[in-house]
């Protein structure tokens, strides 16, 4: 059997006195699109930043690649190849584009900047229209495009998604959808936090649904999507 690219063994998670996640347990192979569907505060985003020890597993253990990283710094984390796309963006305000861009980098230095930068440019056409724009000034569709390309800048075996549709019109959602498929057909391995239960489904091999903090169901998209229960509560009986 292949060992999993990403894996959580049992992993509880608190803030304080609060328990956040319970004896949560899931895996991603490499080349997977695995998506985390559940309602807003159900523990997805405490799960994703976890992987970062922030916070950090009480209990149970984080394995990537093989190697335990629940003890390990953030910088570890993202150097060794997962970058996340942050819930909200949290683009660099004041900085360009191209600037956001090199700051994705810090991770592996600056060798493939300018093959990667055209890349991004390639992947993201919006951006290099705006390449020289100030991160502020533009909407949040090209935020969040922003936000992804400046993960993939540090060029991630594990890319991260925190919630990408969030406050978006439902036409740049569809775009931002059809580029993560246009990334998955890559071979990229992604793993998607989203509240947006039809778009994530769609586009997943597998997925979980978390419900106040433990997987309550898993299977593959097509099967979540069918699945009454999960059409009841997350598309809307649809």
């Amino acid at each position: 059997m292949t060992m999993p690219l990403l894996e959580f063994r049992n992993v509880d998670v608190f803030y304080g006195p609060i328990q956040a996640l319970r004896g949560v347990s899931l895996h991603i192979n490499e080349g997977e699109t695995v998506s985390l569907i559940g309602a807003n505060g159900a523990g997805k985003s405490t799960l994703l930043m976890s992987i970062f020890g922030q916070p950090r597993a009480r209990n149970g253990q984080i394995m990537y690649r093989g190697e335990e990283i629940t003890q390990k710094s953030a910088h570890f984390v993202a150097s060794n190849g997962i970058a996340q796309s942050p819930e909200g963006r949290h683009v660099f305000p004041d900085m360009s584009v191209e600037e956001n861009l090199l700051m994705g980098t810090i991770p592996i230095g600056t060798k493939h900047v300018d093959e990667d930068m055209q890349h991004m440019f390639e992947l993201f056409p919006r951006l290099k229209e705006r390449r020289n724009q100030r991160a502020m000034t533009m909407s949040g569709g090209e935020q969040q495009m922003l936000a992804i390309a400046r993960a993939l800048m540090s060029r991630p075996k594990l890319l991260l998604l925190d919630e990408p549709s969030l406050g978006l019109a439902p036409i740049v959602v569809k775009q931002i959808f059809q580029i993560l498929r246009e990334l998955a057909q890559t071979g990229m391995t992604i793993f998607l936090v989203e509240q947006n239960a039809n778009h994530a489904l769609r586009l997943s091999d597998r997925a979980y649904v978390m419900v106040t903090g433990e997987i309550r169901m898993t299977g593959s998209g097509k099967e979540l999507l069918a699945d009454p229960q999960v059409r009841e509560a997350y598309l809307g009986g649809h």
